[in-house]
């Protein structure tokens, strides 16, 4: 992330328009040195404006959310421990969602971008749809091990986008174990050792169980 990223404005078979952050601003700096909730703040504002329109795009024409867990399964139950609740909580939360918006699918400090006079803008999304506290929950797993495993950073965080986002908190934190969940599933499919996710998931696990 950082000036001169671009982000995709409008495409057809014949033309690709793009436009740059030229902006100097760092969410995941803001995230390291000490910024932690205003970052946050400005996440949950962008991820509300994405979640408020629709762009054009069709409910029909993007991935349901329930598709992007099925690697949960299959990994709870050859892992066990943390993935089986991650799994059980996955579950529950695809079974009783509320309402269905277009998701970005992968919200994160790197890709939310200062777009100077234009503020904050999203880069990269991945074309689903689900509950929109699935588009939370990744921030959680960021900017980087440090910021993220640090001591009381989860439970601060969550009371910080709960009230930013309008999110009640034991969803949030269901959301955060179902994510991290998931990305030790996608991590562990590819040979590398999830840390960072695997890590968030105890914590959000242990808050759930504390709450």
């Amino acid at each position: 992330a950082g000036q001169g990223t671009a982000r995709v404005l409008a495409h057809d078979d014949n033309a690709l328009l793009m436009e740059r952050a030229e902006g100097a601003a760092s969410l995941a700096e803001l995230a390291r040195n000490g910024d932690d909730d205003t970052a946050s703040r400005i996440i949950c504002d962008v991820v509300a404006k994405l979640h408020s329109r629709r762009y054009g795009v069709s409910l029909n024409s993007v991935v349901p959310l329930d598709c992007w867990f099925r690697e949960l399964g299959p990994a709870a139950a050859q892992h066990g421990g943390v993935l089986t609740v991650a799994a059980e909580t996955a579950r529950h939360l695809l079974e009783t969602s509320g309402e269905t918006v277009i998701l970005h699918g992968d919200i994160h400090h790197g890709n939310i971008l200062d777009f100077g006079m234009r503020g904050w803008l999203a880069i990269d999304p991945k074309g689903l749809k689900g509950e929109r506290g699935f588009d939370y929950a990744n921030l959680f797993c960021n900017p980087d091990r440090k910021t993220a495993t640090a001591s009381g950073r989860l439970a601060r965080q969550i009371e910080v986008v709960a009230e930013s986002a309008g999110l009640p908190r034991i969803r949030l934190l269901q959301w955060v174990l179902a994510y991290a969940g998931l990305s030790v599933a996608w991590t562990l499919s590819t040979g590398e050792t999830p840390e960072i996710a695997l890590t968030v998931a105890e914590l959000a696990r242990a808050e759930l169980l504390n709450a």
